[in-house]
């Protein structure tokens, strides 16, 4: 099965060249007038009992008036900047119809479209905005014209565990286009439904390969890669294994981007203690290390003037007093010693 689908011939996009629907246009309004001249002067005929040219001058109105005038006019086409008709004609690809103008093609070609009608669901608060979301989709799958502007896909938040297991809230936003319009249509079913599924699969993938955060106590080497500290670089990942997915769909990804993460909520708790631990050591540390420091210093000017001269004895007990005094929490108590220290 894997074979057939590969060897599958792929649909590639064929630029039709249509020709300026204004001259057609005005064909179309002769012909009509013409039609309703013929069936006016088809009926005075009839009333004279000239049977035999009023017939042919009603049929002739009625036919190129109801039947020939409307199959031509459906050959009119206009598109606007950046959109595309995809046509076919009897069931075959038939031609891609691209660039602002106003265009006549074969009247028997089809608009296909099949995200026609796809729009963002839009929260409903109330039924009168269900029936606005309703009205537009109905708007819009009567709508076949393929967009190629840029546009934003939304996904929902997605609950996944990252590489630790941990679970974490993350969304993401993807600006895409339609770079082929023929594998848009007719390589999959849904093209904007294919790529919301494919970013949130994509999303899962990239996200279980690595931590929300790199561990503190991690050994050296090369720094670890996180979905928080290497926003830009996972952002960039992202996009090209989202990319390698929606190839076959002819979709390009301009952009891939991080809008959303967090960790889950009953794990939330835990995690703010975690860093908020991790954040009273590594103070610790500084001031342990600016404290020892001082005590070198103040030890090293003593020595140097010769103001005080002190043993091993006094100067492990002046070491640990003014470790208290610049390690401690609280503002140290003074207490004025009026007699010898020795």
């Amino acid at each position: 099965m894997k074979e057939t689908m590969q060897n599958k011939p792929e649909v590639e996009e064929r630029q039709l060249h249509a020709k300026s629907g204004m001259g057609m246009l005005l064909f179309l309004l002769l012909l009509m007038a013409a039609s309703v001249a013929a069936i006016v002067f088809g009926i005075i005929f009839l009333a004279k009992e000239s049977f035999a040219a009023g017939g042919i001058l009603l049929g002739a109105g009625i036919l190129f008036g109801f039947i020939v005038g409307p199959i031509l006019l459906a050959g009119l086409k206009i598109l606007k900047p950046n959109e595309a008709l995809v046509l076919t004609l009897f069931g075959k690809y038939y031609g891609t119809l691209t660039g602002p103008g106003f265009f006549y093609v074969n009247p028997f070609v089809t608009a296909v479209n099949p995200a026609a009608g796809t729009v963002p669901s839009l929260p409903a608060a109330d039924s009168g905005a269900a029936a606005m979301q309703v009205a537009n989709q109905t708007i819009a799958s009567l709508n076949k014209k393929i967009s190629l502007k840029a546009m934003t896909l939304n996904n929902e938040k997605q609950k996944i565990n990252d590489k630790l297991g941990n679970p974490i809230i993350i969304g993401i936003v993807v600006i895409w286009r339609v770079a082929n319009t023929a594998k848009a249509v007719f390589n999959v079913d849904n093209y904007k439904e294919f790529l919301s599924i494919q970013c949130d699969s994509a999303l899962r993938n990239v996200v279980r390969l690595y931590p929300y955060d790199v561990s503190e106590d991690a050994d050296g080497g090369e720094e670890e890669k996180s979905l928080r500290g290497s926003s830009q670089e996972i952002a960039d990942i992202l996009k090209n294994e989202i990319q390698k997915k929606v190839e076959i769909a002819g979709l390009e990804i301009s952009e891939a981007r991080i809008t959303h993460l967090s960790y889950a909520p009953e794990i939330a708790a835990a995690m703010l203690q975690r860093q908020q631990a991790s954040a009273v050591i590594d103070a610790r540390k500084l001031i342990v290390e600016g404290a020892v420091g001082m005590v070198q210093m103040a030890l090293d000017k003593l020595g140097e003037n010769d103001i005080v001269l002190l043993d091993e004895e006094r100067k492990a007990a002046m070491v640990s007093n003014l470790l208290v005094v610049l390690c401690g929490n609280k503002d140290a108590q003074p207490i004025v010693n009026s007699g010898s220290i020795y």
